[in-house]
């Protein structure tokens, strides 16, 4: 029988730290209720990254612009080590933060969405106001991301876990699962007021709308609508016919709302 000598044998203990997160603003939202804008005591073993550890606790780095450790401005590859003091910002609107490190990407030259299985009347109503919002309802999420690095496209989603993918640089998770009040949520945390142009997308396919001449026109639609509206719109992509019924002053007001509305 082999003798095993009590010396000789290593035992290895995790050794448990904790840090201390506060998160700001609309951060909260991915937080358990008892921790809304308090601090997160959160424990760890290992040396792991503050991007980690802010997704372990469960908020997407695509919604944090500014991470302060005891005071100090970090990158996501920062590790923690214990006992700090982590502060962690949302996407900063009206501030100047140039001078410290800034983590989330810059904006897009280009404001393009691609919009997850769940919501897609919101991509009706973003094509509406005239933004390329590409969705299929059959699209799972490694498509989704694919699609967002490749065309630069902001994803447009219910679902968190889409957010924490590594390579993912443009994102925003709607909060609301009511279309009119996702809406608001987007036109207010992108900015997107000034960027409307109405009448220049088709809601069904998102191909772009280009007038046509009504004589074009003949045998496609209703005489009727033919002989009593003036202006035409073509769909490039389905080729459908738009014009100016009695739904095109609704939806004016419904842009002006938009416009002028105070959201969030």
């Amino acid at each position: 029988m082999q003798n095993h000598n009590p010396e000789n044998i290593k035992i290895h203990v995790s050794v448990i730290r904790t840090s201390f997160f506060r998160f700001y603003e609309e951060l909260n939202d991915f937080l358990p209720e008892q921790f809304y804008k308090e601090i997160y005591p959160f424990s760890f073993s290992g040396t792991p990254s503050v991007k980690n550890s802010i997704e372990t606790i469960g908020v997407p780095h695509t919604e944090v612009d500014l991470i302060l450790v005891d005071g100090v401005s970090v990158g996501f590859d920062h590790i923690l080590k214990g006992s700090e003091h982590v502060s962690v910002y949302p996407v900063f609107e009206s501030i100047d933060i140039s001078p410290i490190i800034r983590l989330r990407a810059k904006p897009l030259r280009k404001i393009h969405f691609v919009v997850d299985v769940n919501l897609g009347k919101l991509a009706k109503k973003l094509r509406l106001l005239g933004f390329d919002t590409y969705y299929r309802n059959n699209l799972n999420d490694d498509e989704i991301v694919k699609i967002s690095i490749s065309e630069k496209r902001i994803i447009l989603t219910r679902d968190i876990g889409i957010l924490k993918y590594g390579n993912v640089t443009h994102g925003f998770w709607i909060r609301s699962d009511d279309p009119k009040i996702q809406l608001d949520e987007v036109i207010e945390r992108l900015q997107l007021k000034n960027l409307f142009k109405p009448f220049s997308r088709c809601s069904q396919c998102n191909g772009q709308l280009k007038r046509i001449k009504k004589e074009l026109l003949k045998n496609r639609i209703p005489v009727d609508t033919l002989s009593y509206y003036k202006i035409f719109w073509e769909c490039q992509g389905c080729r459908q016919i738009y014009w100016e019924g009695s739904h095109f002053d609704k939806i004016n007001d419904w842009l002006e709302e938009k416009r002028g509305k105070k959201v969030i």
